[in-house]
């Protein structure tokens, strides 16, 4: 009884937090407080331990210091040196649109940010240079997503701290987030690459080459930033990958044992702030707050039906009710489905990730194809119109025209093309594990 209640308490969180506008976070904080305290008999205080504190402070330290290289301009100067550089080439300019949203994504700015500055730019090239807006418009949405999906950047960090939060190692959890960024970048590439060179939509592109102004040169303060961010990236990188490569070594253990992201992008924040890159303040208000409370807010409501034995009884019910082959494709289409309400880091992964190891053990799976498949599904469909990768998109549009244009083509052309590539290749997945 108590864990249909909460199962419940879930979807009518999601569902007023569709409805009102209001962050689903603070909804499932007040349903987490109702049903720990009132029906679960727990204390405050346990329910209080319930917030998922290492994950906070984890995005919260590396979106601030990577908040420097957007309030400073580094990242968009990059992207216009980026697409500066392939404009003689209109064919390839989907894959530049692409790389470049990986490129920055990856370097810490995050999905939305980066699509905030990327789709008018993207929007444009399509006007100038042919390019369809379906293929521009995934381009940029995709390449957004797989660079935030990089294992040291926004949504690649939530999905290791979420991992870890479900009993995963972090070394274990470092290589599914690889595996996810892996897949992530895979799919795009060949669904852009079948779009451009198999339909016929790089044959439309004009001839003529894109006329754009060289960009200024980055300034004392986006060089440094850049430096800054790359050493970074470097050494948070290094630690766990050495640790795979030499996993017996004492000096690389204690040494990757002493690594923390957050603890890590702390200290460059503070560098940062020496080194004059950016206003404190300016910084501080670039952290995504509602999406930190969104995703601790559900984390507390997920730790209440963990307590209550929610995720455990849903896991046992999936491993007996659907067949094995079949198991990633569900989870890949629950997500999916749950992604057209909700958030993909907010909701969608802090609700499936707990339920992976328990089925992935009683069904002989490999966790990985798991993870994979509820973020490849999840992501899917994030470029529908009534997603905020898709609003985002639309809102880019000059005219009312071209948004109407353009909200069908996403609605009825881009999120299924998604949606499809998305089954492909989780069933591909299922067969080679």
């Amino acid at each position: 009884m108590m864990s249909l209640l909460v199962v419940a308490a879930i979807v009518v969180a999601v569902a007023l937090g569709y409805k009102t506008k209001i962050n689903i976070g603070l909804f499932a904080i007040a349903f987490s407080y109702l049903i720990g305290c009132f029906g679960m008999g727990l204390s405050p205080s346990e329910v209080i331990g319930m917030w998922p504190l290492k994950i906070f402070f984890i995005i919260f330290s590396v979106c601030l210091f990577y908040s420097f290289a957007t309030v400073n301009g580094t990242l968009e100067k990059l992207a216009e040196h980026l697409i500066y550089r392939c404009r003689s080439m209109p064919q390839l300019l989907p894959f530049a649109v692409f790389f470049t949203a990986t490129a920055i994504s990856a370097m810490g700015a995050g999905y939305y940010t980066v699509l905030a500055f990327m789709a008018p730019i993207t929007l444009l090239l399509c006007e100038r240079t042919g390019m369809s807006l379906i293929v521009g418009g995934m381009a940029a949405n995709y390449g957004a997503l797989s660079g935030a999906n990089f294992v040291s950047s926004q949504s690649g960090i939530i999905f290791r701290g979420l991992m870890v939060n479900a009993g995963v190692s972090e070394n274990d959890a470092f290589l599914y987030a690889a595996g996810i960024f892996v897949s992530t970048l895979v799919i795009p590439l060949l669904v852009i690459g079948a779009l451009v060179f198999l339909t016929g939509h790089g044959k439309a592109m004009k001839a003529s080459v894109y006329v754009v102004s060289e960009p200024e040169p980055l300034n004392r303060e986006q060089r440094m930033t850049l430096w800054l961010t790359l050493a970074m990236m470097v050494i948070v990188l290094a630690a766990p990958v050495t640790q795979l490569i030499f996993p017996a070594n004492a000096t690389v253990s204690f040494i990757n044992s002493k690594m923390d992201i957050g603890l890590v992008a702390s200290l460059f924040s503070v560098i940062a702030l020496l080194l004059k890159l950016g206003d404190e303040r300016k910084a501080i208000a670039s952290v995504p707050w509602s999406t930190l409370i969104m995703i601790c807010g559900v984390g507390m409501l997920i730790s209440v039906a963990i307590k209550a034995g929610t995720i455990g009884l849903l896991a046992s019910w999936m491993g007996n009710s659907i067949p094995t082959i079949m198991v990633p494709i569900v989870f890949g289409v629950v997500a999916a489905f749950m992604s057209l309400f909700s958030s993909t880091l907010g909701v969608v992964t802090p609700a499936l990730f707990p339920m992976v190891l328990p089925i992935a053990s009683a069904l002989g799976l490999e966790p990985m194809v798991l993870f994979i498949a509820i973020v490849v599904g999840a992501q899917a469909t994030s470029i529908s119109p009534f997603s905020s990768g898709g609003s985002l998109i639309l809102g880019s549009c000059s005219t009312e025209q071209s948004r109407s244009s353009l909200f069908a083509q996403l609605l009825f052309r881009a999120a299924p093309v998604g949606f499809v590539a998305a089954l492909i290749f989780n069933l591909f997945l299922t067969f080679v594990y």
